[in-house]
């Protein structure tokens, strides 16, 4: 029996089911035998529910007597609760770009930017590009990325010190963990 079943719906309820002969399971998980589809439909119709196939491929399949709209609405409740466990998992890392010869007003709207974004609980990555002779004072732009940890003191902590990376210098920070 080859079976298509529709997107909106995974199982098939009630006259979808196409078996002879289907085990029931009750309303409360209990086992009512091997009955005819017409029973089990009568059955199900009596008890104000409707008759779900759960397991196509058993022998006899397998139907188990439920309010469907009650299970669809919990399954799609279910996956928001995962899809929003699994986004809170996999928070965000926003890159801001500083510079050996920043403007204080520039580091400032830098600081107060990555200061918003880590409040929300995302990571925040630091990062100095060297151009030309800046090359020979690295340690100029490890200021910099220090002062800028130093201005999110009281919502980041480093978790990354600065490395150098080729022409590269990158520093991790990440929210404060509340007590």
């Amino acid at each position: 029996m080859f079976v298509i079943a529709n997107r909106e719906r995974d199982l098939f309820i009630n006259e979808q089911i196409r078996a002879k002969e289907v085990m029931v399971i009750g309303p409360n998980g209990e086992q009512l035998g091997v009955k005819t589809l017409k029973d089990a439909l009568t059955l199900s119709s009596y008890a104000g529910f409707d008759l779900v196939l759960i397991n196509p491929k058993g022998n006899p399949p397998v139907c188990k007597v439920m309010d469907y709209n009650k299970f669809k609405y919990e399954n799609k409740k279910k996956a928001k609760e995962n899809i929003k466990k699994q986004r809170s998992a996999n928070l965000d890392i926003k890159e801001y770009r500083l510079s050996v010869a920043i403007d204080i007003h520039d580091f400032n709207t830098r600081v107060k930017n990555s200061s918003k974004y880590l409040e929300k609980g995302h990571r925040v990555k630091a990062s100095i590009r060297f151009r030309g002779r800046e090359m020979a004072h690295t340690d100029l732009g490890r200021d910099v990325l220090y002062k800028f940890a130093e201005a999110l003191k009281d919502v980041a902590d480093i978790e990354q010190k600065p490395i150098l990376d080729g022409r590269n210098m990158t520093m991790m920070l990440m929210p404060k963990k509340e007590k």
